[in-house]
């Protein structure tokens, strides 16, 4: 063979592999739909928005919803980030889990009004969204949560009766959620719907954002503003605002109801202590195994009308499959047959060495 002919050979198999080549690396990377498109069947993304103010995501939430999955799909696991309180760190999770080709996010929205276009983007890709909580917007494929005006309705209720028989003459303080959070809207609205009318004022209404830092903030200005007499009773929506708003309380001499929401440990013991009057307990199991079971059902193609016995709507969609669950008001009279006899805590939980006193008067020992 000569020279001339061994060059065109070689020349034309470098041709031939450069093609290969790139053929091959275009394919692997593809395009982002395609990726998406092409991801296993087998992960359902979690999203979770905070940490900070409520214990309930990392202590309940999460390890409910990972049990109820593999419980129902042995081979399936959930991809899980918590957005430690910020939108654009949890839309990153969310374009991240789209990018791994997860089919199925449940997505408990830091910023619920942010996600429309988040979530369109993922439908557009064939991915699923169950909003878990709050309600996100968007064309979200289902919903898991409480009937959240409801909730607010019995956090009025127990303000009111916490309050007594003068509670007509009584004026109080709210400190509500986040306005970002559709939740906060329904809450107030709700606690709204109970009060106005049967106390006689709300002198004071500030958005706690959540945040105890910030309720605690609230909460001061409304001493300053009003005097230690000025209100004899404060709605939190929280009870990780509820916490803050108390100490603050505390430290000005002040001794009013405050009520919160989501039953956790720390408010459970001071409603035993008597320094909180109510918390909202809401069974998070049950809501957690709800939104698994959604989950499950889109990723597996099945009719979620089995477990999504109603619809809502949004402020950008209607008619969407939603599963809706009832909350309780907690108070130290029935401690014991709430939170104690779901298994949410047991008594040695709650009655540690500084609250072993106020259990025994409570019954709880």
């Amino acid at each position: 063979m000569n020279a001339r002919l061994r060059r065109v050979i070689v020349s034309t198999a470098g041709l031939a592999l450069a093609f290969s080549m790139t053929a091959a690396c275009g394919k692997a990377g593809g395009d982002k739909k395609d990726s998406a498109a092409s991801g296993d069947n087998k992960s359902i993304g979690l999203l979770l928005p905070e940490n900070a103010s409520s214990v309930r995501y990392e202590s309940f939430d999460k390890p409910f919803i990972e049990a109820k999955v593999k419980s129902l799909c042995a081979g399936c696991k959930v991809l899980y980030n918590n957005a430690e309180g910020s939108a654009a760190k949890q839309k990153q999770q969310f374009d991240t889990l789209i990018a791994q080709g997860v089919k199925v996010i449940v997505l408990d929205a830091f910023d619920a009004k942010s996600t429309q276009g988040w979530v369109q983007e993922a439908a557009a890709r064939g991915v699923k969204v169950v909003a878990y909580d709050r309600l996100a917007t968007g064309p979200v494929a289902a919903y898991a949560s409480f009937d959240n005006e409801k909730v607010g309705e019995l956090q009025g209720q127990a303000l009111l009766d916490a309050l007594g028989p003068q509670a007509a003459d009584d004026n109080i303080v709210m400190i509500n959620g986040d306005d970002a959070d559709p939740n906060a809207g329904q809450f107030k609205a709700g606690a709204h719907k109970i009060l106005d009318g049967k106390v006689k004022k709300v002198v004071y209404e500030q958005s706690g954002e959540w945040k105890p830092t910030v309720a605690g903030q609230k909460i001061g200005a409304a001493i300053t503003q009003l005097g230690k007499d000025g209100f004899q009773g404060v709605y939190s929506a929280n009870d990780g605002m509820a916490g803050a708003i108390i100490t603050q309380l505390q430290g000005a001499g002040i001794k009013v109801p405050v009520g919160g929401q989501d039953a956790g440990l720390d408010a459970v013991q001071r409603i035993v202590n008597g320094d909180q009057a109510y918390t909202i307990y809401k069974a998070y199991k049950p809501l957690a195994d709800s939104a698994a079971e959604l989950a499950v059902d889109l990723l597996q193609g099945k009719d979620v009308k089995t477990v999504a016995t109603t619809t809502v709507d949004s402020s950008t969609d209607k008619n969407i499959p939603a599963k809706l669950l009832d909350a309780k008001i907690v108070t130290k009279a029935n401690i014991k047959d709430t939170v104690i006899a779901d298994g949410l805590y047991k008594a040695t939980d709650i009655c540690t060495a500084d609250y072993a006193a106020a259990c025994t008067t409570a019954g709880l020992k």
